[in-house]
């Protein structure tokens, strides 16, 4: 697990959405689950066709996120590793 900056721009941030923001609004089908940590905004994964997590930090640059529900593992997209 790495030790970049941006995680300290992490929050205690509640998921925004259950589900993918942007799927439930075609109802379209996701595989996993990230929430953005700066803003609790909740995409889906890579995995997914959607790729709204990664779209989410294009769009932002709100550099990290958590795979939920667990929230066992977090990514920076910036630095491209795990925290």
């Amino acid at each position: 697990m790495g030790s970049c900056e941006h995680y300290s721009a992490a929050k205690d941030v509640e998921p925004s959405t259950k589900g993918c923001e942007e799927c439930e609004k075609t109802h379209s089908r996701w595989v996993a689950l990230r929430m953005c940590l700066v803003c609790g905004h909740v995409g889906c994964c890579d995995s997914s066709p959607g790729l709204h997590a990664t779209k989410h930090f294009k769009e932002t640059g709100h550099p990290v996120m958590v795979a939920l529900p667990s929230r066992s593992w977090r990514w920076c997209y910036v630095h491209k590793e795990y925290g």
